[in-house]
């Protein structure tokens, strides 16, 4: 009796609602969360049965789970553990999908009844919509709400064996905004922020579709053309650097423009992620050397 009033103790403060039966399916403790979700009281529920059908458990098909099909039930016949997607009926009328985990009890070897525990907080369809959220916030700029350097990584591995199985090239672009410096220094890290947002918007205004424009970190993008021959991909890179040189940023009555450097690395034979990374930075260098707001384009060899 005592070790049964401890373990009761204990399961008041599981933060999942939770209720036991015995071999009778008659309910014999039920905790504060369980309150919490289902709106009734352990006064109403304590020494009722569950078949009694207080929560009106429906699976997603709406078969009634009380009288047929009950998890606990079941639990106790067979001795094993089980979860499932329910929803239970509240008090207040309403239905409430929960995660239901049912355990069988024993006392010396010997079935004494079922313990279930159920948590409303997040259903496996709205956990896998949060799930998919997270990965897409893992591969996104916070700044822009463009790919970040894991998705490029994943894209530019895709066009490498597209290039090895098919054929196919495509091209890299490494672009820095020229004096970005001098922008934060003179207006501030928020006006620098709005000019970094409005270089993204330009970049992907000027690519096609099945491009990828990645925030590659501070000032620098990358971009990713895809399927494209050598005149197409400087095409692509001038119509970069104009766009951008012709963008602005409108500042207490004026406007403020920035200039891009670019490298780009046109992809036409097997190589590595590295190896194009490389020579882009290099080609960008090259462009900032030569008086920025450059094009500076090779063919990967």
């Amino acid at each position: 009796m005592e070790r049964k009033l401890i373990f009761e103790e204990i399961l008041k403060y599981v933060k999942e609602g939770v209720y036991i039966v015995d071999t009778n399916r008659q309910i014999t403790f039920w905790n504060e969360f369980a309150e919490r979700i289902t709106g009734f009281s352990a006064e109403e529920v304590i020494g009722r049965f569950c078949f009694d059908n207080i929560l009106g458990h429906v699976n997603e098909q709406g078969t009634s789970l009380c009288r047929n099909g009950c998890p606990l039930h079941q639990t106790m016949q067979d001795s094993q553990n089980r979860e499932a997607l329910v929803y239970l009926h509240h008090k207040q009328g309403h239905r409430v999908p929960v995660i239901v985990r049912t355990f069988p009890l024993f006392d010396v070897g010997r079935i004494v009844g079922a313990i279930e525990l159920f948590s409303s907080d997040t259903s496996p369809k709205q956990l896998m919509k949060e799930i998919e959220e997270l990965k897409l916030m893992a591969m996104t700029d916070q700044l822009t709400g463009l790919a970040n350097r894991r998705l490029a990584d994943v894209f530019l591995t895709g066009k490498i064996h597209e290039l090895e199985e098919f054929r196919i090239p495509f091209g890299v672009s490494l672009v820095d905004i020229d004096d970005f410096k001098v922008v934060n220094d003179s207006y501030g890290h928020d006006t620098g922020d709005q000019v970094i947002r409005m270089v993204a918007r330009s970049l992907t205004g000027a690519v096609n579709q099945k491009d990828l424009v990645v925030r590659w970190g501070g000032e620098e993008f990358l971009i990713v053309s895809a399927g494209v021959d050598g005149e197409q991909f400087h095409q692509t890179a001038e119509r970069m650097r104009m766009l951008v040189e012709t963008s602005s940023v409108p500042y207490e009555g004026a406007a403020i423009s920035v200039t891009i450097s670019i490298g780009s690395v046109f992809v036409d034979q097997k190589t590595s992620k590295d190896r194009i990374i490389r020579m882009a930075d290099h080609l960008m260098y090259r462009s900032k050397a030569q008086g920025k707001n450059l094009v500076t384009l090779d063919v990967m060899s």
